[in-house]
């Protein structure tokens, strides 16, 4: 009921305001035209004082006085009234409305007296022609000028008017009494045009306010985002580059702060939009708070916010960010919920740190970008190191998409020996770019931007077709091992390319390899273990890589059947002195064994290393010490001549020695 109430109440002052603006404009209609109010006067001033010389009668002059009086003190308040509404001096209305009814009246009244006065005074005829068409046309002018206001037109017609009639009805003569008749028409008339006028009048003002107040509404919704209240990204552009050609004229430093909600999309998804909406309204209040007057606050869209602050050193904008950050440190409460969402924030500070106003918008994003891969929850100044890397990462994505077709990729391939026998049991493929400038780009860098970007199912199936070619020319108990990244499972075309590499290349699917890590199943949804349990069923060998840095190796090896696992270098290293790295290397070779899965051990890079894996039970093993990754010519040729540990040790030793003399 009291928001009935409210809503009532708003709507009656809507109402009540709209009939006051246009009060206000009809009201200025009247002084709209100060000229041709003056050509009244002129014209009234010019025949009564003509009436008064004619006849040469005291209160006939008189009345001219009075006539010409008021018609210059018209003349000029219009005037004053008129250049006081251009200059936006006017002030209140209502006392201008009432000094113009006053005046309009007396003046009408007046003229109304003086042809009653001329027709009972004299028999003139000329006097009276003078006089009856001063009134009459008087009344017929004010009918269309005045019709702003109803109430005074037609005061102003009837003053002008009915003392005329009266006076040509008391003459008598019949044309006269005719003419009397005439005029009372006239005055029903006139007030008939009147109202028209009015309404014509009144409907243009409302046409016109309705679409003014409807180009406010699209500006407003242009510039203010409609979900929070504050400038949206467009107008937040405008103000920048407005402040930033201000500040840059003066030299003043003007800071561009990035802002980004950590974990937003986890809201959305497990609460739904209502209560995310609430968190944005939720942060603009903190946000607007923190800032106060001293910058300018912008939504740039989902949960991004700009906030601009002029007139600051980098010490004070880097204050104001790490408040910002502590602000949301502590989860934001939304209705019953609190919600853990922290704060990011990427700064940048014009003129130093940008040469326009994009330039810094965009540097500021790099910054929060490098915000984000700090570990977020954190504050990060813009440096042009980053600028070096953003231009580094847009070359690399650049390049990616014509790697293939300009034949830049490479494969290398490092053996992997059986550490029973000494033989070469297994290559791992692994992929080279040969950048044209940049030079030579490793997978480590060129393979997370490669998954951004949608590139790295076209390059798994560049890289399977290719290895599966070059292992057709080794024996068939040799196998190839090639990584699989995450992101090529999710549109499901992998085992039909394996399934046409194969037929391709002519080899069997147990002699390829497929090496995940532990990445691949966090967001499992059924889909991974279903592919998976595909390409098992076409005969491929699963491997576990990396085996030991993720959450939760050993329930993956109890949901996946494994055909090997791959031993983290992180436990090889220090396994001549780490008892512990011992001990966890022992017992992963005793896992392997019960499970009846082959184990490698990668990272071997001295003979302890080596020594201690052949104790542990270790099955292969893979490193520096017998062979780096090798083009797929030499390994080739080494697989084909049967190289085994022993061999690949002696030959790197010779190889090292001959380099030390060289």
């Amino acid at each position: 009921m009291r928001e009935l109430g409210r809503k009532l109440l708003a709507f009656v002052a809507g109402d009540e305001a709209r009939e006051a603006d246009i009060r206000r404009a009809l009201v200025e209609s009247l002084y709209a035209s100060p000229t041709s109010l003056a050509a009244g006067a002129i014209a009234g001033l010019l025949l009564s004082i003509a009436i008064a010389r004619i006849a040469n009668d005291p209160l006939m002059t008189w009345c001219a006085v009075v006539i010409s009086l008021i018609a210059l003190a018209r003349t000029i308040s219009a005037t004053i009234y008129y250049h006081k509404l251009k200059t936006g001096e006017a002030g209140t209305y209502r006392a201008w409305e009432l000094a113009y009814e006053l005046g309009a009246w007396i003046y009408a009244g007046m003229l109304g007296v003086l042809a009653l006065i001329t027709l009972i005074r004299t028999d003139d005829p000329a006097i009276h022609i003078l006089s009856v068409s001063l009134a009459t046309g008087y009344a017929a002018g004010i009918a269309g000028r005045n019709a702003g206001r109803i109430k005074i037109a037609v005061g102003q017609t009837c003053l002008a008017l009915l003392p005329t009639a009266f006076g040509l009805w008391h003459v008598g003569n019949f044309g006269y009494s005719i003419l009397a008749i005439v005029l009372l028409i006239m005055v029903v008339g006139m007030a008939e045009i009147t109202r028209t006028t009015h309404r014509i009048v009144v409907e243009a003002l409302l046409g016109k306010r309705e679409k003014s107040m409807l180009a406010t509404k699209y500006e407003r919704l242009a510039r203010y985002d409609s979900l929070t209240g504050i400038e949206n990204r467009m107008a937040m552009q405008m103000r920048l580059r407005e402040l930033f050609e201000a500040n840059s004229k003066s030299h003043d430093a003007l800071a561009v702060l990035w802002m980004d909600l950590d974990r937003f999309k986890e809201v959305n998804d497990s609460l739904g939009h209502m209560v995310g909406d609430a968190l944005l309204r939720t942060v603009v209040e903190r946000l607007t708070v923190l800032v106060g007057n001293i910058g300018h606050v912008a939504r740039f869209g989902g949960d991004e916010f700009v906030i601009l602050l002029p007139n600051m050193n980098r010490a004070e904008v880097q204050d104001v960010a790490e408040r910002i950050v502590g602000c949301f440190g502590h989860g934001v409460d939304v209705g019953t919920h609190n919600l853990p969402v922290t704060a990011s924030v990427g700064l940048a500070i014009g003129p130093q740190d940008g040469r326009d106003a994009d330039e810094l918008m965009q540097h500021a994003d790099l910054a929060l970008y490098e915000a984000k891969a700090q570990g977020r929850n954190r504050a990060v100044s813009f440096a042009w190191s980053m600028k070096e890397r953003f231009h580094r990462i847009h070359e690399i994505e650049t390049g990616l998409r014509r790697a293939i077709t300009q034949d830049e990729l490479q494969l290398h391939f490092q053996p992997i020996f059986e550490v029973e026998t000494g033989r070469i049991a297994i290559c791992e493929a692994l992929l080279r770019w040969q950048h044209p400038t940049l030079g030579m780009v490793m997978p480590g860098e060129f393979i997370p931007i490669a998954e951004s970007i949608g590139m790295i199912e076209p390059m798994t199936d560049w890289v399977i077709h290719h290895a599966c070619a070059v292992a057709a020319q080794w024996p068939e108990d040799v196998r190839v091992a090639v990584n699989i990244s995450p992101a090529s499972l999710k549109s499901g075309e992998l085992p039909r390319t394996i399934i046409a590499t194969l037929m391709a290349t002519g080899i069997s699917a147990g002699r390829v390899e497929l090496e995940v890590t532990e990445s691949l199943f966090l967001n499992d949804e059924g889909h991974t273990h279903q592919m998976l349990r595909e390409l098992q069923q076409i005969g491929l060998r699963l491997v576990l890589d990396d085996f030991g840095t993720g959450y939760s190796s050993l329930s993956y090896l109890r949901s996946y059947h494994f055909d090997g696992i791959k031993i983290d270098r992180s436990f090889i290293n220090s396994i001549a002195v780490s008892r512990e790295d011992q001990a966890i290397v022992r017992a992963v070779g005793h896992l392997a064994d019960a499970l009846e899965m082959e184990i490698v051990a990668e990272g071997i890079e001295t003979a302890e290393q080596l020594q201690y894996a052949r104790e542990a039970g270790i099955h292969n093993v893979q490193g520096y010490l017998m062979s780096m990754a090798q083009p797929a010519a030499i390994v080739t040729d080494m697989v084909l001549r049967g190289v085994t540990i022993g061999d690949a040790m002696a030959s790197k030793l010779r190889g090292e020695a001959a380099a030390r003399s060289a």
